[in-house]
């Protein structure tokens, strides 16, 4: 019976849609964490009758035929790139992203990476890294002698030297925005990496047309929705106990077929 095969694709889908879901949960407290969702489509029919078929008598064509489905596969796990909410920290080196565009940060084996999490800190040599330490572009250096820094929307970074009266500027935060964010192959650390799908970057200033203004002091949530994850968790567990339903019961019809044929 094909309906066995069918509903162990239903169950295969369920398991990567509660696999997704749980993904989602686990990061509901990642700072610029993207939900994701798995998205499926239908295999293949298996056709018992073709549709135009001559009807009985060959005067007429039949107007419906009979196509059997053959399960369900996954189609994608899409990452919805829409804004978080943004929490105030007061550090000073934390900034958010308020609309589109992307933090670049240098990877570990010097390819450009893109991320939205601007938790960002200086390491040993003043340079202002991420929290795994990758450098972020462009490069700049806090002052050894600063006694503070400054971030503008425009995403101009000043730093205040003791004994000078003037604000210094040491560096200009630039970001990135593509085509299509969904095209982003996720690396892990909150960190994105270009691909075919996503196209090229195009670079700008915080404030741009197409780009989002940046907010000193404060970092950018996980979009996730709790009610709504745990919702549709509740529905991915119904719809497997359906599909392993259909299981026992094509076994019990298999068991009634051995049973009279002895």
């Amino acid at each position: 019976m094909r309906a066995l095969s069918i509903a162990a694709t239903g169950m295969n889908a369920q398991q990567t849609n509660l696999e997704v879901i749980a993904n989602n949960i686990a990061n509901i407290n990642t700072t610029g964490y993207k939900r994701a969702r798995a998205e499926f489509t239908d295999l293949l029919y298996q056709s018992e009758r073709a549709l135009g078929a001559p009807a009985r008598g060959g005067q007429n064509n039949v107007p419906e035929g009979a196509y059997v489905g053959l399960g369900v596969r996954t189609a994608a796990v899409r990452h919805l790139h829409q804004q978080g909410s943004l929490a105030q920290t007061t550090n000073k080196l934390d900034v958010a992203i308020n609309g589109r565009g992307w933090f670049q940060i240098t990877g570990p084996d010097g390819q450009t990476l893109y991320t939205r999490d601007g938790a960002f800190n200086k390491n040993d040599q003043g340079q202002i890294v991420t929290l795994d330490g990758y450098e972020v572009q462009p490069a700049m250096t806090v002052p050894q002698d600063a006694t503070d820094i400054t971030i503008n929307e425009s995403g101009e970074v000043y730093a205040t030297v003791a004994g000078q009266v003037a604000p210094q500027l040491i560096g200009q935060l630039s970001m990135a925005s593509f085509v299509n964010d969904a095209g982003l192959e996720p690396q892990g650390g909150n960190l994105y990496k270009q691909t075919e799908s996503s196209g090229d970057p195009v670079t700008g200033v915080p404030g741009d047309a197409g780009f989002g203004k940046i907010h000193q002091g404060y970092l950018e949530n996980s979009n996730v929705d709790a009610v709504k994850e745990i919702t549709q968790l509740i529905a991915a567990q119904r719809a497997y106990e359906m599909n392993s339903k259909v299981i026992q019961t094509v076994d019990a019809m298999y068991g009634t077929v051995a049973n009279n044929m002895r």
